[in-house]
């Protein structure tokens, strides 16, 4: 049943949503069903462009884990993203998408993913919902900021100046700006006397500074088995296995951004960081050093390393790239480095490579009940503009959808109440 299906606004009443993301869609879902003139205006061509991206590869929806350890995945910000997933959490977003006509199926990892593994039936079957409860479209309106109590949105017919009851916000991150996401919308909003905290990258890639040799050699190479070992903000130590890829500059992929928050803040606060890496996880360091001091005859390291435990191409490449040449010459050492390799991280790449971002409208700034800038009554936020971030594996996409449905209901109670009269 729809959130206020009992009780509508006067359809004289008029929303406008900035931005056609997940966010924002759901936003005007919300909206419409409570009979208000709901307005969607996008810069790009069409909406939902980074949606269709997050899905090109799998879409994953969200996770079929437990409601603690969902929630758990928000980190400094579970409290706050706690009051969005309380009216909209994973088993409802399952729910909604079979709705729409859209089957879905728990995966081996415990992610969510639409039958079809795409996010374009989806998106299709969403926006003829939203047309059909008589949401406008209005594309290549980039927003400029306000004319007074006008919104100035560019077009291609020049500026145009829109009034609305209430504005909904929902202009995303910092993260591939060529879809939308590009954080022109901070200084607007800072010049509104809103605090912003500074976008960063987030599920981000690393740089090491690889030498020339070892980047032309092994950039692209994947480590399907191997464990990361970290220190968290207490500095206790940390372990997960994963996958990760080595990559011209650095390095990327799964188990790299599952960290990527805690790391981009260690090099914040030190300049760098270090994780150890562990290329034979399933093995003991024990029989590693077994292995390594088993007799070679006239073999050399490398072929030893190669024979006796499988040590080879990137892994091989990533020993002489971290050794000094006497540590890789030394068994003891060698073998430490086989399961404790330290690898320095220098810089996260930049935040226009990352698949989201981190900070943004500070929740500070937001009443949390409404979703309404304490700073402009009447102007509601959603989405990843707002400061939070979360791991890939369906929590992204998750926390979107119930920050966009949090401002539509906080906007329809508003106009309700009149108090945007």
């Amino acid at each position: 049943m729809p959130d206020h299906a009992m009780t509508t606004a006067p359809t004289i009443s008029r929303v406008a949503i900035i931005g056609g993301g997940p966010a924002g869609l759901m936003a005007a879902e919300v909206l419409s069903q409570g009979g208000v003139l709901v307005d969607v205006y996008d810069a790009m061509p069409s909406v939902g462009r980074k949606f269709l991206l997050a899905g090109k590869g799998g879409m994953n929806i969200t996770h079929s884990e437990p409601y603690v350890d969902f929630v758990g995945r928000y980190g400094a910000r579970q409290d706050a993203v706690a009051q969005w997933l309380a009216q909209f959490d994973a088993p409802a977003v399952r729910a909604w998408i079979h709705a729409l006509g859209v089957d879905t199926f728990v995966g081996s990892s415990g992610r969510v993913f639409p039958t079809a593994m795409k996010a374009a039936p989806l998106l299709r079957a969403w926006l003829h919902r939203l047309r059909e409860a008589g949401v406008q479209f209005h594309m290549r309106h980039r927003w400029l900021g306000w004319d007074g109590a006008a919104l100035r949105f560019a077009t291609p017919d020049g500026q145009r100046s829109v009034e609305a009851d209430a504005v909904i916000l929902a202009l995303g991150g910092g993260s591939w700006a060529r879809l939308g996401s590009d954080g022109a919308w901070v200084p607007l909003l800072q010049e509104k006397s809103v605090a912003v905290a500074p976008l960063q990258p987030s599920n981000c890639g690393f740089d090491t500074d690889w030498s020339a040799h070892f980047s032309e050699r092994h950039a692209g190479e994947p480590l399907t088995t191997v464990a990361i070992s970290w220190k968290d903000a207490q500095g206790v130590l940390q372990k997960r296995q994963g996958q990760f890829v080595v990559t011209a500059t650095g390095v990327e992929g799964s188990l790299i951004y599952a960290l990527s928050a805690t790391l981009r803040d260690q090099i914040g606060a030190h300049g760098s960081t270090t994780i150890w890496l562990d290329l034979l996880p399933d093995l003991s360091a024990e029989r590693v050093l077994d292995e390594v001091t088993r007799p070679r005859g006239a073999r050399s390291m490398s072929s030893h390393l190669q024979s006796r435990l499988g040590i080879k191409g990137v892994k091989s490449g990533l020993l002489r790239e971290c050794l000094t040449a006497a540590q890789f010459a030394d068994t003891d050492s060698l073998a430490s480095a086989l399961k404790m390799l330290p690898l320095v991280l220098r810089r996260a790449r930049p935040i226009d490579e990352a698949i989201s971002s981190a900070g943004g409208v500070r929740f500070d700034a937001i009443d949390p009940a409404s979703a309404m800038l304490r700073a402009l009554p009447g102007v509601f936020v959603a989405g990843e503009m707002i400061d939070w971030e979360a791991p890939t594996g369906g929590y992204l996409l998750t926390a979107c959808f119930a920050s966009g449905r949090a401002a539509g209901r906080g906007a329809l109670d508003w106009l309700l109440t009149g108090r945007g009269r």
